[in-house]
């Protein structure tokens, strides 16, 4: 049902991108996968390639259509289709609503949910000939609220909305959509340093084997929403 299948992943060069690239290229799915620089994306590459040699990167900045699109170009002449999009590049800038800058906001909303209808925009075509499956990858802050949280809420809670409301508009191409809300994951997101302190959180694997789980589901359901949390939260 996924052999033979192709899968973009933005933000891929780490984290969560990169581990659900790990476990879909382990599964005998080919990906690609884009970050915004050229020296990221090659070190991410050498490293996928242990896994299968299905596997190619691609420099693109999610905020640009313009980008998209010629990534998706470059996907389909090196695969010949694309089957699987997730739509997981995104940053977070935590700060009280009264020190937030107009740039940083715009940087949190152009990328984490302008980013993911660019990347919808740039496949959708290439998605309706597969009959495929297109998953964004928001938050549990895209429906819990939180201190300096405003610009990263604010984005969060409109990927949920906008995959929502993809998903009624997609699915009669027979596309499936699914939005996934993880909770605390161990990666370097805000400046953080993944270590043995963070065994208690969602690792980047655990989102790969549900981002392949939710794949391999019967076409005849659809997990459209799926909030996803440590099992035991550090106290």
């Amino acid at each position: 049902m996924i052999e033979n299948k192709v899968a973009y992943i933005t933000g891929g060069t780490k984290g969560i991108g990169f581990g659900v690239a790990k476990i879909l290229l382990e599964n005998g799915i080919a990906v690609a996968f884009s970050g915004r620089k050229q020296e990221d994306v090659e070190k991410a590459e050498k490293e996928l390639r242990k896994y299968s040699e299905q596997v190619f990167g691609i420099v693109s900045d999610v905020k640009s259509l313009e980008n998209e699109l010629e990534a998706v170009q470059n996907i389909v002449e090196k695969f010949g289709k694309l089957d699987f999009v997730i739509a997981n590049a995104g940053l977070g800038i935590f700060k009280p609503v009264d020190e937030l800058t107009s740039e940083e906001w715009n940087s949190m909303i152009e990328t984490n949910l302008t980013g993911v209808f660019h990347t919808l925009k740039a496949s959708i075509e290439e998605l309706k000939k597969s009959e495929g499956y297109y998953i964004t990858i928001s938050s549990l802050a895209g429906a819990n609220f939180f201190e300096n949280g405003t610009g990263y809420n604010a984005s969060k809670f409109g990927v949920v909305g906008f995959t929502q409301a993809a998903m009624i508009d997609l699915r009669k191409y027979n596309i499936k959509s699914t939005v996934i809300m993880p909770g605390s994951v161990a990666t370097h997101f805000n400046g953080n340093e993944p270590s043995e302190k963070d065994n208690w959180k969602i690792q980047p694997e655990d989102m790969g084997n549900l981002v392949l789980d939710i794949l391999k589901i019967n076409p005849r359901v659809l997990p459209s929403k799926i909030e996803f949390r440590a099992t035991k939260p550090k106290s």
